[in-house]
């Protein structure tokens, strides 16, 4: 387990997939979020790295090179039932998914994805087998977000927001106080396939300040001009 500048645990996650591209973006992200990651780029590696290594959970895709996802996952199961997989693939069928868990895996989630709901299932995986209780709400200034029920209170009123909108939010919120770039936040909640000239993230910011009734000189996510959004609680 390796462990941070700090002197923290840090939780070691092993992606096994055969896009170069996608491992880039994935690990990037994972270790911006604050988590270790090994990788391998074929089925038979990534087996042999997931019975040697000490990691927390594992992300696989399903068609890869020398070894398919689904053998994997069944030949991992039989020396480690207890570790974490969750399968990220393209592949979208129910009979694909029913599959995926019928043979070992603890999840399923289908490409394209958005990189926050990658992060929320990997957590919400390792909360269950107990390895990293974490804690469930965040609260900043008069708002509580329920990370399990993804629901916001903000004082004693319920605020129901979109998918989209409370992921978002959660990503403000997980880096209070840092300038996000529009870019930065299209690769965290949109996730890795989207159109950099779109400006579908100030529709969505506008729409959560109306919801969070977010207004005045004293909100909570401001803009910095020509370069994206912050969320800071001080004056």
């Amino acid at each position: 387990m390796r462990r941070n500048a700090k002197g923290n645990s840090l939780m070691k996650i092993l992606l096994i997939e055969d896009d170069s591209q996608l491992v880039k973006f994935i690990e990037k992200g994972l270790n911006q979020a604050g988590f270790s990651v090994e990788t391998a780029m074929d089925g038979e590696t990534g087996l042999s790295m997931a019975l040697e290594l000490d990691v927390d959970v594992v992300v696989v895709d399903i068609m890869l090179p020398l070894m398919d996802g689904f053998t994997l996952i069944q030949e991992v199961r039989k020396s480690r039932p207890g570790l974490p997989i969750l399968v990220l693939s393209a592949k979208r069928s129910v009979e694909d998914r029913v599959h995926g868990l019928e043979i070992g895996s603890d999840d399923y989630l289908t490409k394209p994805f958005s990189f926050t709901e990658l992060i929320a299932r990997i957590r919400a995986l390792v909360r269950r087998a107990g390895a990293y209780p974490e804690a469930t709400r965040i609260e900043i200034s008069e708002l509580s977000l329920d990370l399990l029920s993804r629901q916001v209170m903000k004082g004693r009123e319920s605020i129901e927001l979109l998918p989209k909108e409370f992921a978002l939010l959660e990503y403000l919120v997980r880096n209070k106080g840092r300038v996000l770039t529009r870019t930065q936040i299209l690769e965290q909640v949109w996730g890795y396939q989207f159109d950099p000239e779109s400006n579908v993230v100030d529709v969505h910011i506008c729409r959560l300040r109306e919801k969070l009734g977010d207004t005045g000189e004293r909100r909570l996510i401001r803009t910095i001009r020509g370069v994206g959004y912050v969320l800071k609680e001080d004056a």
